[in-house]
């Protein structure tokens, strides 16, 4: 008996971790769902894949110029740049305008949404001039929103090689044209030459960051300041100092709304803001942005992906007129946490983010995609879930630097896809259970470089940051370039599964942005994709049974726009306006109008909750927002299933 007990004890650490791969292996093994259940799943979605229209006549490119530093690795300076978003921007009251720019053209242009009223206008780019600009400079991303409060929809365009440019929507137009906008610096300079700095934006978030009730614009910089376009040049750049905590990228700023006007020469001025996150946040490698109030004080919280390093999510401690920001953190000494699975302080290469309620629980949780491919860089992706009693201990423990976050993307099915980008939570069906939308992909062509892409993985970080250490990545290679699109629906065992295949939405081509809206306003969200170095695509939604929904236009109160004989005005979004709702039977629903979160897709303004199948009746509607004065407002509605425009000032009033 002795030699038996001591057997087991010289075992005993052998037998605990057996114990523990296999519980490891039950806790992250990849979704299984049988062909009946994904058949049963996805049966109830369908969507009609239509070509979006573009403008011709620009000169084709397959990979764009770069700084001759970067010349061996130049499909991956490539690798972004495609982006598209939904929105109202011709006032005829549906998110059935796309702004999408293209790095095949390296071209920002606005057309209409296929289908209805796809022949309202025709697709046209649009043009920078009288504004400075020289070769050496690129779209990424195009934000739709009101920057100068005159009601019309504007673009934020985010570029590499200079400063944003914002395209102000012009009063008695009375057609959408490259005329119909005004260009405008948001940071001033030389009105001749560009001499300006040398950002290299890939993510902007739009939100009232400092509570005066005017949205500011967050500017995440990816490369530091240098001409990484610039063929004619050699040397100025580098790349990252470290795989796992690069924190060489380029400075990231905020820019305060301090006036506009509209009109036929409409104008908005912001104030650039620096030095506001602090130098670990803010000098990491940005690839995405996410803004959106989690502790319920009206003052958006900022979640920042980086790659090469920690993602930062940033408690929101701003006065009007100030900033303030202070880095929350995931609860250190947890034993059984790796370190990369806790906010804060993990090393993955995040590079998009969205908030929603995964968990039906009625507070917000995040998504945030990573590099997941197998036997390429196996991370995972984030699905943080709040853990917090409600928003007071959720205040509190922010205010103490603690992010009550924990990761459950395995248990979920959400942790495993690929080379993830953009990622959008919408409800597309209306049953009432949010689905997780993904693009992956990177570079496609024919040569495999995923075993030099893994030696540098591996590399001394010493070496990293000069650019003639990384292996060729050029025309011809290919890493994750037959990844497909995810649509991970939520089955009835509570995990998810990617139903892609099953709908047809399993493309083998790179993706990168997704932009969700309701273009023919029949409340099945529709969405649109870009695609790197290839078409993007449109998917009309025509899901065969959904459920009933409440989609909210929630606009600013204020002086109606001078009426013309123009496009109308739809008004300026509440955005960061904050949406409860509960059916008779006591179901909690959150949502809220989002400025612009995520990598280079951006969703329309509206607010849409799926309600389910059974509702039939009003719901109670708990709306919270900041008026143009900065002062927070609530109210409390009854509102029957479907559309509604309210006015939001002191109160709220249905239009």
């Amino acid at each position: 008996m002795s030699m038996t007990v001591g057997w087991l004890r010289r075992q005993l650490a052998g037998v605990l971790a057996l114990v523990l791969m296999v519980g490891l292996f039950f806790a992250s093994r990849l979704p299984y769902a049988s062909a009946e259940e994904r058949g049963d799943l996805a049966d109830r979605y369908r969507f009609a894949p239509t070509t979006i229209s573009l403008p011709g006549g620009f000169p084709q490119q397959t990979i764009r110029r770069v700084n001759k530093d970067y010349k061996h690795i130049d499909a991956w300076i490539s690798s972004v740049g495609s982006g598209i978003a939904m929105n109202d921007l011709d006032g005829d009251g549906l998110a059935n305008d796309l702004c999408v720019t293209d790095p095949r053209t390296d071209q920002v242009s606005v057309t209409p949404a296929p289908g209805r009223g796809g022949d309202r206008y025709a697709p046209f780019a649009l043009r920078p001039e009288p504004l400075p600009m020289t070769t050496p400079m690129a779209p990424m991303g195009c934000a739709p929103g009101d920057f100068n409060e005159d009601g019309r929809m504007d673009l934020l365009v985010y570029m590499w090689g200079r400063t944003p440019i914002l395209y102000l929507a012009k009063a008695g137009v009375t057609g959408l044209s490259a005329a119909a906008y005004q260009p405008t610096e948001v940071v001033p300079g030389n009105p001749t030459r560009y001499e300006g700095p040398l950002w290299n934006t890939n993510a902007v978030a739009i939100d009232d960051f400092d509570g005066d009730g005017h949205v500011d614009i967050f500017v995440g910089n990816y490369f530091p300041h240098s001409p990484v376009l610039d063929d004619t040049v050699k040397g100025g750049v580098q790349m990252n100092d470290s795989m796992s905590h690069g924190i060489n990228g380029g400075e990231d700023y905020f820019l305060r709304f301090t006036g506009g006007t509209g009109g036929a020469t409409p104008t908005a001025t912001f104030e650039l803001v620096e030095n506001v996150l602090p130098f670990a946040a803010s000098k990491g490698w940005a690839l995405a942005a996410g803004a959106n109030d989690l502790d319920g004080d009206q003052l958006p919280e900022l979640y920042v992906a980086h790659d090469f390093g920690p993602d930062r999510l940033l408690h929101n401690r701003s006065t009007p007129g100030n900033l303030k920001f202070a880095l929350v953190e995931s609860a250190v000494g947890r034993a059984v946490v790796p370190k990369s699975k806790r906010i804060g302080v993990d090393s993955f290469k995040g590079m998009g983010v969205d908030f929603g309620d995964l968990d039906r629980d009625g507070r917000y949780d995040m998504f945030v995609s990573n590099i997941t491919t197998s036997f390429g860089i196996e991370e995972s992706h984030f699905a943080f879930i709040d853990t917090a009693k409600d928003d007071a201990d959720l205040r509190r423990q922010f205010t103490e630097g603690r992010a009550p976050y924990t990761d459950r993307s395995a248990p979920l099915g959400l942790a495993w896809s690929g080379w993830g980008w953009d990622a959008k939570l919408a409800d597309f069906d209306n049953c009432g259970e949010l689905v997780v939308a993904q693009t992956t992909g990177f570079v496609k062509g024919e040569v495999n470089r995923w075993p030099q892409l893994q030696e540098l993985a591996t590399a001394n970080d010493e070496l990293l940051r000069h650019p003639l250490s990384w292996p060729h990545v050029t025309a011809g290679d290919d890493i994750g370039g037959s990844q497909r699109l995810h649509f991970f629906a939520k089955g009835p065992d509570g995990r998810y599964v990617d139903l892609a295949g099953e709908l047809g939405l399993d493309i083998p081509v790179p993706t990168r942005g997704i932009a969700t809206g309701d273009a023919d306003g029949d409340g099945r969200l529709d969405f649109a994709v870009a695609r790197q170095w290839d078409e993007p695509v449109f998917y009309h939604n025509q899901s065969p049974s959904p459920g009933a929904f409440l989609g909210l236009r929630l606009i600013h109160d204020g002086p109606a726009a001078p009426a013309d004989a123009g496009l109308p005005a739809p008004g300026s979004p509440v955005v960061g306006a904050q949406v409860r709702v509960t059916t008779a039977d006591g179901r909690t629903f959150i949502t809220r109008v989002d400025g612009g979160s995520g990598h280079s897709g951006k969703r329309s303004h509206e607010a849409h909750v799926g309600l389910g199948r059974d509702v039939t009746g009003p719901v109670r509607v708990d709306l919270r927002w900041r008026d143009r004065t900065g002062q927070v407002r609530q109210q409390e509605l009854q509102l029957t299933p479907g559309w509604h425009t309210l006015r939001l000032g002191s109160q709220a009033q249905e239009r």
